[in-house]
């Protein structure tokens, strides 16, 4: 067994095709090992399903633009995993590991999906078989516990910090401005959210309202006014999971019991015209925010290759159960070491922004800049053609 299969889930990031990317790069170089490279469609199922590709039939030049390519280039999935690892499900799993000769097992996703990559690697462990499972970390939510910070974070808050930015400009420019709530992708943790926070302080949003803290209704609208009379707008980020009033009984549930989140700057929108008379509007990012490649973090692609390719060696060290984390050990030059985490501290567990980073419960504190500085450092150059950002087309050849 000399096979590897890498495995893409949760929501995708503009740079989850690149850590793919890295991984790639480094199993070729160990043909010895790895034999062939296979990618599981649409996270966990491709597994269960036996629906897995050959990515040694893809061409180069594909291979090389995933660098650029946003969405998951495999697909992926929310799909949660049984607790009792001895549901019928993973003899699906295991069957299909020893018909394709796997090995080496990379889960790369956020927190459910190193759920998902835990029991797969406690299963092998209880089985006594030769294959080993390592976790890639990804989420642009930034809260997966034991690192400092997540792919795709780096490049999603710049992103954001930059639309924002715009937003401004665009606001302050009328005799007669609206209150501006701008909703920001972030279920539990409001990392993303504070990201605008950086912008010089004369194009710094005036309030943000995180699921870190409790929010006040009544405090929410005090603060809206104040803002209002005194600049003649109001430019508000909060955080799609914010816990506003409002009715959710009949809202969508993922796999992991998540309800869909959306429509909480709509909801805060009508609430001020009904208790301030204001004007409004409701800029709601949602999926640009972590689709669009033109502001990939330079940082961020960097780590991410670096970390596709440190999993790959990790696998043929023979260490399992564990995910990449990062270490920082320097702010000024920024300076990271990467790390092995146990699996059983990341899963499911959520990494929140400190008190020790807030100001106040509407404002970033200066340790906080200084923490997402140097992620959202460095451009990259995106390869187009016609004006349009070219992306990668696989062949998806279904291993037999």
């Amino acid at each position: 067994m000399k096979n590897m299969v890498y495995i893409q889930s949760g929501g995708p990031t503009s740079v989850i095709n690149t850590s793919f990317y890295g991984a790639i790069k480094e199993a070729k170089r160990h043909p010895d090992e790895i034999t062939h490279i296979y990618g599981s469609v649409h996270g966990i199922e491709g597994l269960i399903d036996d629906d897995l590709i050959d990515i040694g039939q893809e061409d180069e030049e594909q291979i090389e633009l995933l660098l650029q390519t946003p969405g998951s280039i495999l697909g992926t999935t929310r799909r949660k995993l049984p607790k009792d690892i001895n549901d019928p499900l993973y003899a699906k799993i295991i069957e299909n590991l020893q018909k394709h000769e796997i090995k080496y097992v990379f889960v790369n996703g956020g927190n459910d999906s190193m759920d998902t990559c835990y029991k797969l690697s406690l299963l092998v462990k209880q089985l006594g078989l030769d294959i080993v499972v390592v976790g890639v970390p990804k989420t642009i939510d930034n809260d997966l516990a034991a690192t400092d910070h997540s792919l795709g974070f780096p490049s999603c808050a710049k992103f954001v910090i930059n639309t924002v930015n715009a937003l401004i400009k665009d606001a302050c420019c009328f005799k007669v401005g609206k209150v501006h709530i701008v909703e920001i992708m972030g279920r539990d943790a409001g990392w993303l959210t504070a990201a605008p926070d950086v912008l010089p302080e004369n194009n710094r949003p005036h309030l943000f309202y995180l699921p870190e803290n409790k929010f006040d209704l009544d405090q929410f609208l005090a603060d809206v006014k104040a803002v209002y009379e005194r600049e003649g707008y109001a430019m508000i980020c909060i955080s799609e999971g914010l816990q506003i009033p409002r009715d959710m009984s009949n809202v969508r549930v993922d796999g992991f019991g998540h309800a869909q989140l959306g429509g909480a700057a709509t909801e805060l929108c009508h609430i001020v015209e009904d208790k301030l008379n204001l004007p409004t509007r409701a800029v709601e990012l949602s999926l640009t925010q972590r689709a669009c490649p033109v502001f990939i973090s330079k940082v961020d692609r960097e780590e991410a290759i670096k970390t596709g390719e440190i999993a790959v060696r990790t696998a043929l060290n023979g260490e399992t159960g564990k995910m990449i984390v990062f270490k920082r050990t320097s702010n000024k030059p920024y300076m990271i070491s990467f790390e092995l985490e146990d699996l059983s501290k990341v899963a499911n567990a959520v990494s929140l922004i400190p008190q020790s980073m807030m100001k106040d419960a509407t404002r970033m504190d200066e340790s906080f800049r200084q923490y997402i500085r140097p992620l959202i450092n460095g451009e990259v150059t995106l390869k187009c053609k016609d004006g349009i950002a070219l992306v990668s087309n696989f062949k998806y050849v279904k291993v037999k």
